[in-house]
């Protein structure tokens, strides 16, 4: 039988974070709740500045609410020496399950010891692009579907790659644009792609990617006049800024994305360089954790597997009018 902690949670001043709350009740008892039955879950994201960190909070508070579970939410604003703290602080208080909503696991080694010693499962979305058995599930979106959707789109609009110069856009702190940017180097040289600037030109920080990756898109083209064909980005911010810096110079150049903006998606419906981005299924990988969450909660069953990747949609100016924007999600 697994173990059972009084799920009060009381933060360290020191690491004051915005939290919020579903409270109801208190104390300790069966094998997955308090002596009142009430399941106690510790969620945290490192992304709640981001639209789909944003929309992460909010769904998990309603699911929470709905699903009557005492919920504490730690948001981490990218602040790691806080956000980590403030998350021990509360597993060292009790609980009866983590959610990790698009913190890499790498990035939270400390909350992965605290909750190993403590024995409270950790469940998870977006946190990580292979299996870990740091949580009993994660699921994510698939890298190589990805790369291979997006790469397949600027194969076709250049009428393919043999000899085409093609920027990558890469950002290495987050995982999943860690490894799709890496795989769509190797899927475009393999076609035949030259890769502007000799390799993937890395943004150092989400705030300012649009600007970074405007100025590097401006800055080969103004030495390359004409040269480049395609950027491939890791995430629409990043694909705004080029498609922008193309725009601006007047060159033909396509552009790809991931995440399904209101922005990217508008543009890529306007025509013009922004050519497509990815939509990942947010809402249906929410509710497949939360029912893995529902099912340990009533008799203790963990996913038979620790890691699923879904399958993402390509969106084209042909299915744009049906795609819900990443920043729009409810």
């Amino acid at each position: 039988m697994r173990k059972t902690f009084r799920a009060t949670v009381v933060l360290a001043a020191a690491a004051a974070l915005a939290l919020t709350g579903c409270t109801t009740g208190g104390g300790t008892g069966g094998d997955n709740g308090g002596d009142d039955g009430t399941f106690r879950v510790i969620a945290f994201t490192s992304g709640n500045q981001t639209p789909v960190g944003a929309w992460w909070v909010k769904a998990v508070e309603a699911k929470a609410d709905e699903l009557g579970w005492d919920l504490t939410m730690i948001q981490g604003d990218f602040d790691f020496q806080k956000m980590n703290p403030a998350v021990e602080s509360a597993i060292g208080q009790g609980a009866d399950a983590i959610f990790n909503g698009y913190t890499d696991v790498a990035s939270i080694q400390s909350i992965v010891t605290a909750a190993r010693d403590a024995e409270i499962p950790m469940f998870a979305m977006d946190a990580g692009t292979e299996p870990t058995d740091a949580y009993v599930l994660n699921v994510t979106t698939d890298q190589q579907g990805i790369v291979d959707q997006t790469v397949g789109a600027l194969d076709e609009a250049l009428g393919g790659l043999d000899g085409k110069t093609v920027m990558v856009i890469g950002h290495d702190p987050h995982a999943g644009i860690r490894m799709r940017s890496a795989l769509a180097v190797e899927a475009l040289e393999e076609a035949g792609a030259t890769i502007a600037g000799g390799d993937m030109q890395k943004v150092q920080s989400p705030a300012t990617g649009r600007t970074e990756t405007l100025a590097f898109v401006a800055d080969f083209m103004s030495a390359n006049p004409g040269a480049l064909d395609g950027v491939w980005a890791g995430w629409d911010d990043a694909a705004l800024g080029a498609a922008q810096a193309i725009t601006e110079a007047g060159e033909a150049g396509k552009v790809t994305g991931v995440d399904a903006v209101s922005e990217a998606i508008a543009q890529i419906q306007a025509g013009g360089a922004m050519l497509a981005t990815v939509e990942q299924p947010w809402p249906s990988i929410l509710d497949q954790v939360i029912a893995a969450m529902v099912a340990y909660q009533e008799d203790g069953t963990l996913p038979d597997e620790n890691f699923e990747a879904a399958a993402t949609t390509l969106v084209t100016a042909e299915n744009a009018a049906d795609i819900t924007p990443s920043d729009k999600l409810e």
